[in-house]
């Protein structure tokens, strides 16, 4: 019986197996403010030091809530495991939600109008192909799924103090807001173009092995607003995989902030530190754990803050009709759109938003594949040798949430701490969010990274997409990562080969 906490009061468990069954029981009645309760979570998510063989429970990447599906594009569309029947037909509706194309209003259907009037994508499948991550233009193709945030440094005193103060995390640059938007409806110009190169940068291994890496270079051509402002900060953002955010929302804050190290007291070289962020349904700052740099609290802010800037569509989240327009592109701001401001309705209304929410929280992670082989614990054992896992934390148990029961008392195994580290100058975007440097990133979760390419194989790595592979990716580590980047670059090939089967296993 897996030991975390008594089997009294367990929330029960709708289609899932034994295994899972027995976890989330064996997890029902957690209570984290006991010494005795916080001792058994603390023995559970305590790092593997037996690698001769999978620990407890590891197949099941998201406890219960697993999915275990035929393995295919499809394979991180499918709900959690674990949810009550009476609840798959939310998801569902949200499934259509997130397909929806949004058309430019004034339209014949209310329901679907209100599009931008800049936008990037028609919907978020648009840019989260298949629920997992999107793609880099390639020759003429215009960027949908990768695009570029912009914003410019604090110019006054009064914008200081917002920052200072967290009600924003970034001065958007003045004529082009947040974001550039490459499109937009008829008789409104779109901002411009992102035009990517790249330069070759190649790495010698210890084995001899040369590995070539792509250098990106980011520019903005067909400006439609005039020029950009002289100080200007770009930064590229791919979308990223869905799978796993409700989760990710349901572990305790408590439990991220204690990993924190921002002064390196424990002297190991990393000094994750926690991103605090505006939250707009609260009012106040709070803990950000979603986007490349943790500059999003919830499911439900980092959802809609992708309608309002990706789609163009206003929430009861942030209830603007016209985006990212900003006060100087002024047919943007006049120009049609989809909502009713004078009975206070957006674009996306309240049940449409809210189950565009509820399948984003629950989009299920799948099952590891073959976490006992040899090869992987080989693998895995060298993943957490060479220091990996101080930052890519593999395992947290979820908090009590008996509205949520899809992601309540769950062990999970993310493989993330969910904080900011410095990853060094090669992957800077010298751009600051929030209390993130341009050097830092959010630790981004591991877990169906091996199935990235079966959902969309023209999906590549990090947060602009530049490394093909699972070793570029690696290689492109710096900052706090350099020590643990500079052992996988001297491994010996069949040890390298290991490391990539156990990350082809998450």
């Amino acid at each position: 019986m897996f030991p975390l906490a008594s089997t009294r009061n367990a929330l029960p468990v709708v289609g899932v197996g034994v295994l899972a069954g027995m976890l989330t029981a064996a997890a029902g009645g957690l209570a984290f403010g006991g010494d005795d309760e916080a001792a058994r979570v603390a023995a559970v998510v305590r790092p593997a030091t037996d690698f001769s063989k999978a620990e407890p429970y590891e197949l099941r990447s998201a406890g219960a809530a697993t999915v275990f599906k035929r393995i295919n594009s499809s394979i991180f569309s499918h709900p959690s495991a674990n949810m009550p029947f009476d609840r798959q037909s939310e998801f569902l509706v949200g499934d259509g939600i997130f397909r929806k194309l949004w058309v430019s209003s004034p339209a014949s259907t209310r329901s679907s109008d209100g599009l931008g009037p800049l936008f990037n994508a028609r919907s978020c499948q648009g840019c989260h192909i298949k629920d997992g991550r999107g793609v880099v233009p390639v020759g003429d193709e215009r960027g949908v799924s990768l695009f570029l945030r912009v914003s410019i440094p604090p110019q006054t005193e009064e914008q200081r103090a917002q920052l200072k103060s967290r009600r924003i995390s970034v001065v958007p640059e003045p004529v082009y807001g947040t974001q550039l938007q490459g499109a937009s409806v008829p008789g409104v110009k779109a901002e411009g173009r992102m035009a990517l190169t790249y330069t070759p940068r190649r790495v010698t291994l210890g084995d001899g092995t040369v590995v070539e890496l792509r250098v990106p270079s980011y520019a903005v051509t067909h400006l439609g607003y005039g020029p950009l402002h002289p100080d200007v900060l770009l930064s590229p953002r791919i979308a990223p995989p869905m799978i796993g955010m409700g989760l990710l929302e349901a572990v305790p804050e408590k439990d991220i902030r204690a990993g924190a190290d921002p002064d390196d007291h424990d002297g190991n070289g990393i000094s994750g530190r926690t991103n605090e962020v505006w939250d707009a349904a609260k009012g106040a700052p709070t803990l950000g754990r979603f986007g490349w740099k943790a500059g999003q609290p919830s499911v439900r802010q980092q959802s809609a803050g992708a309608f309002a800037g990706d789609i163009g569509i206003s929430t009861p989240l942030f209830p603007d009709p016209h985006g990212d327009c900003t006060a100087a592109q002024s047919k943007c701001r006049s120009a049609p759109h989809g909502g009713d401001t004078k009975r206070n309705i957006p674009e996306a209304g309240p049940d449409l938003f809210e189950r565009l929410v509820f399948y984003s929280r629950n989009l299920g992670v799948p099952a590891r594949r073959k976490p006992g082989s040899p090869r992987v614990l080989a693998g895995k054992k060298l993943f957490y040798e060479s220091g990996c896992i101080a930052c890519h934390r593999p395992k947290f148990v979820t908090r009590r949430l008996p509205d949520r029961p899809e992601q309540s008392f769950q062990l999970i195994w993310p493989y993330t701490d969910l904080l900011l580290h410095d990853m060094g100058a090669g992957l800077a975007d010298n751009r600051p969010e929030g209390a993130a440097t341009g050097q830092e990133w959010r630790t981004p979760p591991l877990w169906g990274i091996g199935l990235t390419n079966a959902v969309n194989p023209r999906a590549t790595f990090l947060h602009d997409g530049r490394a093909r592979t699972l070793l570029e990716a690696i290689l492109w580590h710096g900052g706090e990562a350099e020590a643990a980047k500079e052992t996988v670059r001297q491994m010996k090939a069949e040890d390298r080969e290991a490391l990539i089967a156990f990350l082809m296993s998450l």
